[in-house]
């Protein structure tokens, strides 16, 4: 099991080229196996969850075919054949469990097994279920097991409201109907880049979505989908990660290529709060900081709105801050697992039900610490490039699913962070 060591305080100067997003990718990943020929994905990923999700497709019998060195993964379902997501493969991650609108979708019926993934709080699928009983898929739970089936060619459809709005119950939804509900009508349906990426992407290979990019959207069924070439988007929370990191640090002059600006929502009108030097032009960004950084106060929201995929890092960031700040999770209640770690580091940092309370800006020291998840791995990472002397970061692995490069890119910029065996 590797660890990180890394040695601090080191601020970021240089040129980082951000990777093709995770979330978006595997959704992709998924609708290519409702194709009727191979579909080409490129800007994808070397992740973890990528490798993963590859051999959960495999096993359905599709080919599928990833090009390392051009990040480009060919995706031939024509030899679909099992309609099983067995429970070895779909533990490692919660996003296999989009086989079942996938497979459901392609075959008419589907068998998956309940997911794993992070560790932190729930995530129930009940709402991924409730919607396709909803739109007439017949769904039985079997030894862990959800299995899904519908009876004939195609179901009625109908109308689904998500309460609360789910990208992933979203996502799964759209899948299992382009192909089989003669209409079917999401409201509260997730707006998040991911979602518009994939419909856009299944209307190109035929499928007929109304309503994309809004919290409508109208399916209507289409028989026949082809492969398609498309391009994945650069991953958002990669990008505010790396902007993040880079306002930690006093001198830090960092510039972010192949970025896609517009899919950040509100997060860059939080950023300009903090004092740091921000330019936008086109899909590259810098970030120049200052020595004095201003307490901003954020609370996640659904997309356009604050991540909750950054407000770890934003938490970490806050240390820094010259004064008091508040950050609220209004998506996740459960996702503070980082704050003992790093107030082991010297930040001071109280959590209240969803809010944690961050003191700054307080000295960072060295130590050894343990991360729990994927956004609170780099938190910890990040506190690290901040703290003075050396930090370990135990159970990197949990980076290797969501960073591609992570300490590669970092230290392309001036970090000193070094992968060992634990």
């Amino acid at each position: 099991m590797d660890k990180f060591v890394i040695k601090g305080p080191t601020p970021l100067k240089g040129e980082i080229a951000i990777s093709g997003s995770k979330n978006a990718a595997l959704p992709l990943m998924a609708a290519s196996i409702l194709g009727e020929g191979p579909s080409t994905l490129s800007l994808i990923p070397k992740l973890r969850d990528i490798y993963t999700f590859n051999n959960v497709i495999r096993v359905t019998g599709t080919k599928v075919e990833f090009i390392e060195d051009e990040n480009q993964l060919v995706i031939d379902p024509t030899h679909l054949s099992h309609t099983e997501a067995p429970y070895d493969l779909v533990r490692k991650m919660r996003a296999s469990f989009y086989m079942l609108g996938a497979l459901v979708g392609r075959m008419g019926r589907a068998r998956v097994s309940l997911p794993g993934g992070c560790a932190w709080g729930p995530r129930p699928v009940d709402l991924h279920l409730k919607g396709m009983e909803a739109m007439g898929i017949n769904i039985e739970l079997e030894e862990g097991y959800v299995v899904a089936s519908i009876e004939g060619d195609d179901v009625e459809g109908g109308e689904f409201t998500l309460d609360p709005s789910s990208v992933g119950a979203t996502i799964n939804l759209v899948l299992a109907a382009v192909k089989r509900a003669k209409k079917f009508t999401i409201k509260n349906a997730a707006k998040e880049p991911d979602v518009v990426l994939l419909c856009n992407m299944l209307v190109k290979m035929g499928a007929n979505i109304e309503g994309i990019g809004t919290d409508t959207l109208t399916i209507r069924k289409t028989d026949q989908l082809t492969g398609v070439e498309i391009s994945n988007d650069p991953d958002r929370i990669e990008t505010g990660t790396y902007m993040i990191a880079a306002a930690m640090h006093p001198d830090s002059d960092l510039t972010l290529t192949g970025c896609k600006p517009e899919d950040l929502g509100t997060f860059p009108e939080h950023f300009k709060k903090l004092g740091v030097d921000l330019t936008i032009d086109g899909s590259t960004i810098r970030i120049k900081s200052n020595r004095t950084l201003n307490p901003v106060s954020v609370e996640t929201q659904i997309y356009p709105g604050f991540p909750t995929d950054l407000q770890a890092q934003w938490a970490t960031l806050m240390t820094q801050a010259d004064g008091e700040s508040k950050v609220t999770d209004s998506i996740y209640f459960d996702r503070f697992s980082y704050v003992p770690e790093l107030n082991r580091l010297g930040a001071k940092l109280k959590v209240e039900k969803n809010s944690v309370s961050i003191q700054g800006k307080t000295k960072l020291s060295g130590a050894s610490v343990m991360s729990t998840d994927l956004r609170a791995s780099v938190s910890l990472v990040m506190a690290g490039m901040a703290a003075e002397g050396t930090t370990e970061v135990l159970r990197v692995y949990h980076l290797d699913r969501g960073y591609e490069n992570l300490e590669e890119k970092l230290n392309s910029v001036g970090a000193s962070i070094n992968r060992v065996d634990e």
